[in-house]
Protein backbone atom coordinates (compact mmCIF):
# COMPACT_ATOMS: atom_id res chain seq x y z
CA UNK A 1 0.00 0.00 0.00
CA UNK A 2 1.76 3.05 -1.12
CA UNK A 3 4.86 2.63 0.64
CA UNK A 4 8.40 4.86 -0.34
CA UNK A 5 10.45 1.78 -0.42
CA UNK A 6 14.19 2.03 -0.48
CA UNK A 7 14.84 -1.79 -0.97
CA UNK A 8 10.79 -10.89 0.39
CA UNK A 9 11.78 -11.35 3.35
CA UNK A 10 10.81 -14.50 6.18
CA UNK A 11 11.80 -11.74 8.84
CA UNK A 12 10.98 -8.38 9.37
CA UNK A 13 11.00 -5.33 11.62
CA UNK A 14 8.88 -2.31 12.12
CA UNK A 15 9.23 0.85 13.41
CA UNK A 16 6.77 3.44 15.03
CA UNK A 17 8.54 6.68 15.97
CA UNK A 18 5.59 8.15 18.12
CA UNK A 19 5.44 11.63 20.14
CA UNK A 20 5.10 9.55 23.40
CA UNK A 21 6.65 6.31 22.77
CA UNK A 22 8.97 4.28 19.61
CA UNK A 23 7.52 0.85 19.51
CA UNK A 24 9.45 -1.96 17.51
CA UNK A 25 7.92 -5.44 16.44
CA UNK A 26 9.34 -8.35 14.62
CA UNK A 27 7.51 -10.22 12.70
CA UNK A 28 8.34 -14.45 10.86
CA UNK A 29 6.92 -15.74 8.36
CA UNK A 30 6.38 -19.34 8.63
CA UNK A 31 4.42 -22.27 7.06
CA UNK A 32 1.29 -21.48 9.46
CA UNK A 33 1.51 -17.34 8.71
CA UNK A 34 3.36 -14.76 10.54
CA UNK A 35 4.42 -15.01 13.87
CA UNK A 36 5.30 -11.89 16.52
CA UNK A 37 9.00 -12.99 17.62
CA UNK A 38 9.74 -9.80 19.30
CA UNK A 39 7.88 -6.78 20.77
CA UNK A 40 8.96 -3.47 22.81
CA UNK A 41 8.55 -0.03 23.77
CA UNK A 42 10.63 3.08 25.08
CA UNK A 43 9.55 6.15 26.22
CA UNK A 44 10.59 8.73 23.81
CA UNK A 45 11.34 12.10 25.71
CA UNK A 46 9.01 15.30 25.26
CA UNK A 47 9.22 17.53 22.38
CA UNK A 48 11.60 15.06 20.69
CA UNK A 49 9.09 14.58 18.18
CA UNK A 50 6.00 16.80 17.75
CA UNK A 51 3.07 17.10 14.96
CA UNK A 52 4.39 13.61 13.72
CA UNK A 53 8.06 15.11 13.01
CA UNK A 54 11.28 14.24 14.46
CA UNK A 55 12.62 17.57 16.11
CA UNK A 56 15.51 16.49 18.46
CA UNK A 57 17.17 13.68 15.92
CA UNK A 58 19.80 12.85 18.70
CA UNK A 59 16.88 12.08 21.65
CA UNK A 60 15.06 9.89 18.36
CA UNK A 61 18.18 7.92 17.96
CA UNK A 62 19.08 7.57 21.47
CA UNK A 63 15.19 5.84 21.91
CA UNK A 64 15.65 3.89 19.09
CA UNK A 65 18.01 2.34 20.69
CA UNK A 66 16.98 1.47 24.02
CA UNK A 67 13.85 0.16 22.23
CA UNK A 68 15.91 -2.40 20.10
CA UNK A 69 18.08 -3.08 23.74
CA UNK A 70 14.86 -3.74 25.91
CA UNK A 71 12.65 -6.15 22.93
CA UNK A 72 15.12 -8.56 21.83
CA UNK A 73 14.85 -7.78 18.14
CA UNK A 74 17.64 -9.80 15.59
CA UNK A 75 19.23 -7.68 13.22
CA UNK A 76 19.47 -4.33 11.99
CA UNK A 77 16.85 -3.37 8.95
CA UNK A 78 13.65 -1.68 10.14
CA UNK A 79 10.55 -0.74 8.03
CA UNK A 80 9.47 2.59 9.29
CA UNK A 81 6.40 4.61 8.61
CA UNK A 82 5.65 8.71 8.39
CA UNK A 83 2.73 10.19 9.20
CA UNK A 84 2.13 14.32 9.13
CA UNK A 85 1.02 16.67 7.52
CA UNK A 86 4.02 16.88 5.62
CA UNK A 87 2.75 13.29 3.85
CA UNK A 88 0.40 13.87 1.16
CA UNK A 89 -2.02 10.67 0.19
CA UNK A 90 -3.93 11.42 -3.22
CA UNK A 91 -5.90 9.30 -5.22
CA UNK A 92 -5.94 10.77 -8.94
CA UNK A 93 -7.20 9.97 -12.36
CA UNK A 94 -4.45 9.51 -15.25
CA UNK A 95 -4.64 8.33 -18.87
CA UNK A 96 -3.31 4.98 -19.09
CA UNK A 97 -0.05 4.72 -19.83
CA UNK A 98 2.64 1.98 -19.01
CA UNK A 99 4.13 1.81 -15.31
CA UNK A 100 7.72 3.08 -16.87
CA UNK A 101 6.70 5.97 -18.77
CA UNK A 102 4.07 6.62 -15.28
CA UNK A 103 7.11 6.74 -13.42
CA UNK A 104 8.65 9.51 -15.37
CA UNK A 105 4.79 11.66 -15.99
CA UNK A 106 3.91 11.59 -12.33
CA UNK A 107 6.72 13.96 -11.73
CA UNK A 108 5.18 16.50 -13.69
CA UNK A 109 1.92 15.47 -13.01
CA UNK A 110 2.19 15.57 -8.84
CA UNK A 111 2.64 18.97 -8.92
CA UNK A 112 -1.34 19.91 -9.68
CA UNK A 113 -2.37 17.36 -6.62
CA UNK A 114 -0.46 17.98 -3.96
CA UNK A 115 0.26 21.43 -2.02
CA UNK A 116 4.23 21.45 -1.39
CA UNK A 117 7.08 21.67 -4.29
CA UNK A 118 7.72 18.41 -6.25
CA UNK A 119 11.37 19.51 -5.69
CA UNK A 120 11.02 19.32 -2.17
CA UNK A 121 9.59 15.98 -2.48
CA UNK A 122 9.73 12.38 -2.56
CA UNK A 123 7.39 10.65 -4.66
CA UNK A 124 5.68 7.11 -4.94
CA UNK A 125 2.71 5.92 -6.34
CA UNK A 126 0.85 2.79 -7.06
CA UNK A 127 -1.93 1.82 -9.75
CA UNK A 128 -4.83 0.87 -8.35
CA UNK A 129 -6.63 -0.08 -11.50
CA UNK A 130 -8.11 1.03 -15.06
CA UNK A 131 -11.12 1.94 -16.13
CA UNK A 132 -12.61 2.78 -19.57
CA UNK A 133 -14.99 6.68 -19.15
CA UNK A 134 -18.27 6.97 -21.69
CA UNK A 135 -16.18 8.54 -24.19
CA UNK A 136 -14.23 5.02 -24.70
CA UNK A 137 -10.81 6.40 -22.59
CA UNK A 138 -8.70 4.33 -21.34
CA UNK A 139 -8.15 5.63 -17.67
CA UNK A 140 -6.38 4.55 -14.57
CA UNK A 141 -6.39 5.18 -10.82
CA UNK A 142 -3.02 5.66 -9.03
CA UNK A 143 -2.98 6.40 -5.37
CA UNK A 144 -0.18 8.97 -5.18
CA UNK A 145 2.33 9.45 -2.04
CA UNK A 146 4.14 13.00 -1.28
CA UNK A 147 6.23 13.50 1.84
CA UNK A 148 8.55 16.36 2.37
CA UNK A 149 12.46 15.80 1.87
CA UNK A 150 13.77 17.56 4.51
CA UNK A 151 11.10 15.23 6.56
CA UNK A 152 12.30 12.21 5.51
CA UNK A 153 15.98 13.08 5.90
CA UNK A 154 15.52 14.00 9.42
CA UNK A 155 14.05 10.28 9.81
CA UNK A 156 16.66 8.46 8.28
CA UNK A 157 19.06 10.29 10.01
CA UNK A 158 17.84 9.11 13.50
CA UNK A 159 17.29 5.87 12.51
CA UNK A 160 20.70 5.30 10.60
CA UNK A 161 22.23 7.11 13.94
CA UNK A 162 20.89 4.20 15.85
CA UNK A 163 22.89 2.13 14.12
CA UNK A 164 20.12 1.01 11.85
CA UNK A 165 19.66 0.41 8.30
CA UNK A 166 16.33 0.91 6.47
CA UNK A 167 14.85 -1.25 4.37
CA UNK A 168 11.57 0.63 3.54
CA UNK A 169 9.52 3.77 4.26
CA UNK A 170 5.63 3.33 4.63
CA UNK A 171 2.54 5.85 5.42
CA UNK A 172 1.99 4.79 9.06
CA UNK A 173 -1.88 4.61 8.41
CA UNK A 174 -1.40 2.17 5.78
CA UNK A 175 0.89 0.19 8.23
CA UNK A 176 -2.52 0.75 10.52
CA UNK A 177 -4.79 -0.48 7.88
CA UNK A 178 -2.67 -3.66 6.58
CA UNK A 179 -2.25 -4.97 10.27
CA UNK A 180 -6.25 -4.44 10.88
CA UNK A 181 -7.78 -5.86 7.38
CA UNK A 182 -5.07 -7.40 5.52
CA UNK A 183 -3.89 -7.04 2.25
CA UNK A 184 -6.97 -8.51 0.58
CA UNK A 185 -10.71 -7.33 -0.21
CA UNK A 186 -12.61 -10.46 1.57
CA UNK A 187 -12.89 -8.02 5.04
CA UNK A 188 -14.35 -5.45 2.89
CA UNK A 189 -17.97 -4.47 1.48
CA UNK A 190 -17.78 -4.35 -2.31
CA UNK A 191 -21.18 -4.23 -3.77
CA UNK A 192 -23.01 -2.58 -1.02
CA UNK A 193 -22.13 0.99 -1.54
CA UNK A 194 -20.03 1.13 1.50
CA UNK A 195 -16.74 1.25 2.68
CA UNK A 196 -14.36 1.10 6.27
CA UNK A 197 -12.71 3.76 8.65
CA UNK A 198 -9.63 3.31 10.34
CA UNK A 199 -9.76 5.34 12.97
CA UNK A 200 -5.99 5.20 14.74
CA UNK A 201 -5.81 7.54 17.87
CA UNK A 202 -2.22 7.84 19.13
CA UNK A 203 -1.28 10.32 22.15
CA UNK A 204 -0.22 13.03 19.47
CA UNK A 205 -2.05 12.80 16.06
CA UNK A 206 -4.70 10.71 14.73
CA UNK A 207 -5.24 9.56 10.88
CA UNK A 208 -8.24 8.85 9.67
CA UNK A 209 -8.32 6.40 6.68
CA UNK A 210 -10.99 5.17 4.39
CA UNK A 211 -10.84 1.70 3.16
CA UNK A 212 -12.59 0.35 -0.03
CA UNK A 213 -11.82 -2.68 -1.00
CA UNK A 214 -8.49 -3.33 -0.22
CA UNK A 215 -7.35 0.34 -0.98
CA UNK A 216 -7.01 3.27 1.28
CA UNK A 217 -8.58 6.02 -0.49
CA UNK A 218 -8.73 8.70 1.48
CA UNK A 219 -6.23 9.48 4.40
CA UNK A 220 -6.19 12.78 6.71
CA UNK A 221 -4.18 13.74 9.61
CA UNK A 222 -5.42 15.22 13.05
CA UNK A 223 -3.50 16.78 15.73
CA UNK A 224 -6.73 16.22 17.70
CA UNK A 225 -5.59 13.14 19.81
CA UNK A 226 -4.88 11.75 23.07
CA UNK A 227 -2.11 14.59 24.04
CA UNK A 228 -5.43 16.86 23.29
CA UNK A 229 -7.68 15.65 25.96
CA UNK A 230 -4.48 15.19 28.46
CA UNK A 231 -4.21 18.74 28.07
CA UNK A 232 -7.90 19.73 28.81
CA UNK A 233 -7.49 18.28 31.65
CA UNK A 234 -4.17 19.73 32.63
CA UNK A 235 -5.86 23.62 32.02
CA UNK A 236 -9.18 22.79 33.96
CA UNK A 237 -7.26 21.19 37.07
CA UNK A 238 -4.83 23.37 36.71
CA UNK A 239 -2.41 20.29 37.32
CA UNK A 240 0.83 18.60 35.80
CA UNK A 241 0.23 17.16 31.98
CA UNK A 242 1.06 13.78 33.93
CA UNK A 243 -1.13 14.07 36.89
CA UNK A 244 -3.75 14.96 34.34
CA UNK A 245 -2.68 12.10 31.90
CA UNK A 246 -3.32 9.67 34.95
CA UNK A 247 -6.35 10.95 35.86
CA UNK A 248 -7.95 11.04 32.41
CA UNK A 249 -6.68 7.10 31.86
CA UNK A 250 -8.91 6.19 35.53
CA UNK A 251 -11.76 8.69 35.09
CA UNK A 252 -11.87 8.67 30.86
CA UNK A 253 -15.52 9.40 29.47
CA UNK A 254 -19.19 9.27 31.57
CA UNK A 255 -21.39 6.26 30.21
CA UNK A 256 -23.81 7.56 28.12
CA UNK A 257 -26.75 5.34 29.55
CA UNK A 258 -25.41 5.90 33.49
CA UNK A 259 -27.78 7.63 35.17
CA UNK A 260 -26.14 7.16 38.83
CA UNK A 261 -22.68 9.33 39.60
CA UNK A 262 -19.19 7.36 39.21
CA UNK A 263 -17.02 6.37 41.81
CA UNK A 264 -13.83 5.79 40.83
CA UNK A 265 -11.72 3.88 43.30
CA UNK A 266 -8.33 6.28 44.56
CA UNK A 267 -9.70 9.20 43.12
CA UNK A 268 -11.63 12.31 44.95
CA UNK A 269 -15.25 12.08 43.49
CA UNK A 270 -15.01 16.01 42.76
CA UNK A 271 -12.55 15.45 40.41
CA UNK A 272 -15.03 12.86 38.14
CA UNK A 273 -17.20 15.32 36.53
CA UNK A 274 -14.50 17.97 36.29
CA UNK A 275 -12.83 15.71 33.79
CA UNK A 276 -15.62 14.25 32.84
CA UNK A 277 -16.33 17.68 31.27
CA UNK A 278 -13.39 18.53 29.89
CA UNK A 279 -12.75 15.10 27.81
CA UNK A 280 -16.44 15.55 26.71
CA UNK A 281 -15.65 18.39 25.25
CA UNK A 282 -12.67 17.79 23.57
CA UNK A 283 -14.23 14.67 22.28
CA UNK A 284 -17.37 16.11 20.95
CA UNK A 285 -14.69 18.00 18.81
CA UNK A 286 -12.92 15.26 17.50
CA UNK A 287 -16.21 13.53 16.73
CA UNK A 288 -17.03 16.78 14.53
CA UNK A 289 -13.15 16.64 12.33
CA UNK A 290 -14.25 12.76 11.93
CA UNK A 291 -17.54 13.37 10.55
CA UNK A 292 -16.23 16.20 8.44
CA UNK A 293 -13.50 14.07 6.84
CA UNK A 294 -15.72 11.00 6.29
CA UNK A 295 -18.46 13.43 5.01
CA UNK A 296 -15.74 14.76 2.73
CA UNK A 297 -14.85 11.37 1.55
CA UNK A 298 -18.24 10.46 0.32
CA UNK A 299 -18.94 13.93 -1.66
CA UNK A 300 -15.62 12.83 -3.68
CA UNK A 301 -16.91 9.26 -4.27
CA UNK A 302 -19.97 8.42 -6.50
CA UNK A 303 -18.87 4.30 -5.29
CA UNK A 304 -19.56 4.78 -1.63
CA UNK A 305 -22.84 5.92 -0.11
CA UNK A 306 -21.84 5.10 3.60
CA UNK A 307 -19.71 4.69 5.78
CA UNK A 308 -21.19 1.86 8.79
CA UNK A 309 -18.31 0.59 9.84
CA UNK A 310 -15.49 1.81 11.75
CA UNK A 311 -12.23 0.39 12.92
CA UNK A 312 -10.87 2.33 16.40
CA UNK A 313 -7.66 1.74 17.13
CA UNK A 314 -4.50 3.50 18.76
CA UNK A 315 -2.86 3.95 22.62
CA UNK A 316 -5.24 6.64 22.97
CA UNK A 317 -8.46 4.49 21.56
CA UNK A 318 -8.34 2.80 25.43
CA UNK A 319 -10.10 5.63 26.69
CA UNK A 320 -13.06 4.58 28.96
CA UNK A 321 -15.97 4.67 26.76
CA UNK A 322 -14.74 6.40 23.92
CA UNK A 323 -16.09 3.85 21.34
CA UNK A 324 -19.73 4.18 22.69
CA UNK A 325 -19.16 8.25 22.35
CA UNK A 326 -18.19 7.67 18.48
CA UNK A 327 -20.75 5.06 17.83
CA UNK A 328 -23.46 7.88 19.01
CA UNK A 329 -22.02 10.98 17.09
CA UNK A 330 -20.52 9.22 14.17
CA UNK A 331 -23.96 6.82 13.63
CA UNK A 332 -21.71 4.03 12.69
CA UNK A 333 -20.71 0.42 14.49
CA UNK A 334 -17.28 0.82 15.99
CA UNK A 335 -14.92 -1.87 16.50
CA UNK A 336 -12.27 -1.85 19.09
CA UNK A 337 -8.98 -3.42 16.51
CA UNK A 338 -6.96 -6.33 17.36
CA UNK A 339 -3.71 -6.60 15.90
CA UNK A 340 -2.89 -9.43 16.68
CA UNK A 341 -5.79 -10.56 14.56
CA UNK A 342 -3.76 -12.35 11.63
CA UNK A 343 -0.43 -13.07 13.22
CA UNK A 344 0.10 -15.71 16.16
CA UNK A 345 2.53 -14.43 18.75
CA UNK A 346 5.37 -16.07 20.34
CA UNK A 347 5.60 -16.97 23.86
CA UNK A 348 7.84 -14.92 24.64
CA UNK A 349 6.40 -11.58 23.80
CA UNK A 350 2.92 -12.38 24.80
CA UNK A 351 3.56 -10.00 28.02
CA UNK A 352 4.85 -7.14 26.24
CA UNK A 353 2.47 -7.04 23.72
CA UNK A 354 -0.74 -7.90 25.05
CA UNK A 355 0.27 -5.13 27.36
CA UNK A 356 0.34 -2.62 24.40
CA UNK A 357 -2.28 -4.21 22.46
CA UNK A 358 -3.87 -1.00 21.05
CA UNK A 359 -0.29 0.58 20.22
CA UNK A 360 1.01 -1.70 18.93
CA UNK A 361 -0.79 -1.60 15.57
CA UNK A 362 1.13 0.12 13.48
CA UNK A 363 4.56 -1.42 14.19
CA UNK A 364 3.00 -4.73 13.47
CA UNK A 365 1.86 -3.62 10.14
CA UNK A 366 4.74 -1.91 9.03
CA UNK A 367 6.74 -5.09 9.20
CA UNK A 368 3.94 -6.76 7.54
CA UNK A 369 4.96 -4.55 4.82
CA UNK A 370 7.99 -5.34 5.24
CA UNK A 371 7.68 -9.15 4.74
CA UNK A 372 6.10 -8.34 1.54
CA UNK A 373 8.60 -5.91 0.58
Amino acid sequence: MGSLSFGSSQTAVGLDIGSDHVRVAQVKMTGTGPVLTAYGTAEMPMGAVADGEIVDVAAVSAAIKEVWRRSGVHGKTCCVGVSNQRVIVRLIDLPFMERGELRSAIQYQAQDYIPMAVEDSILDFQIIGDYMTSNDEHMMEVLLVAAHREMIGNTVTAVEGAGLKLDRIDVSSFAVARALLGESNEVLPTDDGQATAVIHISSGLTNITVVERGVPRFNRVSSLAGSTFTQAIANVLNISFDEADNLKRQIGLPDIVGLEPEVIPGVDPEYVPVVHEAIEREVNKFIAEVRRSLDYYLTQTAQVRTIQRIILSGSAAQLRNFAQYLEKGLQAQVISADPFERLKLASGVQGAAGADRMGAVTAVGLALGGLQS
